[in-house]
């Protein structure tokens, strides 16, 4: 027997635009994630089970290479500016960023942001998200496409944009050294343990 979706019943009335992070605060905990774009609002749904599995062994992978001073981290809030606010899917981190309690990091604080592909985030992912965490100064921005295999596309910022990105496809060794020094095969993050 199919099982039914959830639906959301109630209405919501927002603030007029531009948004502002302030703003964001006060939405309700209804299981989407609110981001902003220059002020304007981008509403994506949870994530589907191969993208958590894929952020899980990313986690995984990333975890055991680590060195000890930065730390791998799934759904952080990230705060560029007061209308440019994002969740990426994973970051590394300094260790030195995690010894406070603030609700947000900001863009000096990440070592690497990483989006994996959804089917209602595609356009973001490939476009907005590249342009804005290399505007934002992010050194490393990776793109995680599962529908290719999984493929993944690093980044590497040079000045104010990314260069063109290296494609490693499922099948071959991604051996990246930015953040850090890790090898993997992009096959592995759709490999369910067991």
């Amino acid at each position: 027997m199919a099982t039914m979706e959830p639906t959301a019943g109630r209405e919501v009335v927002l603030p007029p635009l531009p948004y502002t992070v302030d703003d964001l605060l006060k939405f309700p905990d209804d299981g989407n994630r609110y981001e902003l774009f220059n002020g304007s609002l981008l509403v994506s749904p949870a994530p589907t089970k191969l993208h958590q599995l894929a952020i899980t062994q990313l986690l995984l992978i990333l975890a055991e290479a680590a060195p000890p001073k930065v730390m791998p981290l799934s759904t952080v809030n990230l705060r560029v500016t007061d209308k440019d606010y994002y969740i990426p899917d994973f970051v590394v981190v300094t260790q030195e960023s995690m010894h406070t309690d603030e609700l947000m990091f900001s863009p000096e604080e990440l070592l690497l942001a990483v989006e994996v592909v959804s089917p209602s985030t595609r356009m973001r992912d490939r476009v907005l998200k590249a342009t804005a965490y290399a505007a934002a100064g992010i050194p490393v921005y990776w793109r995680i496409e599962l529908g290719e295999g999984p493929t993944l596309y690093v980044y590497e910022l040079n000045g104010d944009s990314y260069d063109p990105p290296t494609a490693y496809k499922a099948g071959t060794v991604a051996n990246l050294t930015a953040p850090f020094p890790v090898s993997f095969d992009p096959a592995n993050l759709e490999a369910s343990r067991g």
